[in-house]
């Protein structure tokens, strides 16, 4: 992958951590994506929630799919341990790195794609089993790296780049993760920053499956289909020598409003979002209730942001199993490899 590495000069006035490290120390490259990417915003809200929590980089292991937002591994946490798996397999080889190791935080990026299209079944089995991980969808409702078509989180009734009206019924992964039985749910917006790293930084603290649905605007393909400046009503009035795609500079969108309102953000098409975030006499210890208010809200044609649910007692995959406390790593090869009497009592319990 072709980035642009930062300078790794840093000024010595800049502001420690009780780690030691500078909020620049949690960075990466250069982004790559599309200027004013809602992703972007998501990797500075995973930056900040790491440096406010004093974490160390080498402490975290980054896993992602393939996609767009797959891609953002790369901007944050630079001296983490990475893996960036195949289309939709990320939660399976976060399971296995997870039990190899449990010392490690675990950060799973996805997209709406990556997640609930290929990879849904993994995220399925991913939030029942109850693995000790934060897992991020940047929620965007395309396909980003294939020119914008719909996504299966892509709301019925909207209307694609090309003027396409989507005829499915979208699938909500939050509401999907209550029913699974993940212990921590929650969803945010790209460009509520004081929202979305406080909601980070709990489900980073969260021992168990910890879930975050973040609404992730794509600046790429929100072009109104009856601009004179669209790229098709380009195309289909020029002659031009080649085709080149350009992607023009957008403005990041963000927004800040209070507990228990609701919010109309205007996306770069003209389209409207409705935001609702949950007000603070919101009982977020109990699951049936955050799935029928979730679920009330969306036929209203709104999001409902914050914090949906938290198991105050959860539980996570070591326990179910009764893992050793120890990291594979820290086993000798006696422990790791018992013998032939001990296969055989395994196998003999099998049958």
């Amino acid at each position: 992958m072709t980035y642009i590495a930062k300078p790794k000069l840093h000024h010595p006035s800049l502001t420690r951590n009780k780690a030691g490290y500078t909020r620049r120390d949690y960075e990466g490259p250069v982004s790559t994506l599309c200027a004013g990417c809602g992703h972007d915003s998501i990797s500075a809200a995973i930056i900040q929630a790491c440096f406010d929590l004093d974490i160390q980089p080498h402490r975290v292991a980054k896993l992602s799919g393939i996609g767009c937002s797959s891609k953002t591994p790369t901007y944050f946490l630079g001296n983490s341990h990475g893996f960036n798996s195949v289309h939709g397999r990320m939660p399976s080889v976060l399971t296995g790195a997870n039990l190899a190791n449990r010392d490690l935080l675990y950060l799973g990026v996805s997209g709406d794609g990556d997640s609930a299209s290929i990879g849904l079944g993994q995220f399925a089995h991913s939030m029942r089993r109850g693995v000790n991980m934060v897992y991020i969808v940047m929620n965007n409702g395309v396909y980003g790296l294939t020119k914008g078509q719909f996504s299966a989180t892509a709301d019925k009734g909207s209307k694609s780049k090309r003027g396409v009206i989507n005829s499915d019924e979208p699938i909500d992964l939050a509401s999907l993760a209550l029913q699974l039985g993940a212990t921590f749910v929650a969803r945010s917006f790209s460009g509520d920053k004081t929202q979305l790293v406080p909601l980070i930084e709990a489900a980073i603290a969260h021992r168990g499956a910890a879930f975050i649905d973040v609404i992730s605007p794509c600046v790429a393909f929100n072009n109104h289909p009856g601009s004179t400046k669209s790229y098709d009503y380009v195309r289909e009035h020029n002659e031009a020598v080649n085709r080149i795609d350009f992607i023009t500079k957008r403005d990041e969108i963000t927004t800040d409003y209070a507990p228990g309102t609701v919010q109309e953000v205007v996306q770069h098409d003209g389209s409207i979002l409705r935001l609702r975030k949950v007000d603070e006499s919101y009982d977020a210890n109990n699951r049936i209730a955050a799935m029928n208010y979730s679920q009330e809200h969306h036929a209203k044609g709104e999001v409902v942001t914050g914090l949906l649910y938290v198991d105050p007692e959860p539980q996570e995959l070591h326990g179910y199993l009764h893992t050793v406390d120890a990291p594979f790593n820290r086993l000798s090869s006696r422990e790791l490899c018992p013998g032939s009497a001990r296969l055989a009592k395994i196998n003999a319990s099998l049958r």
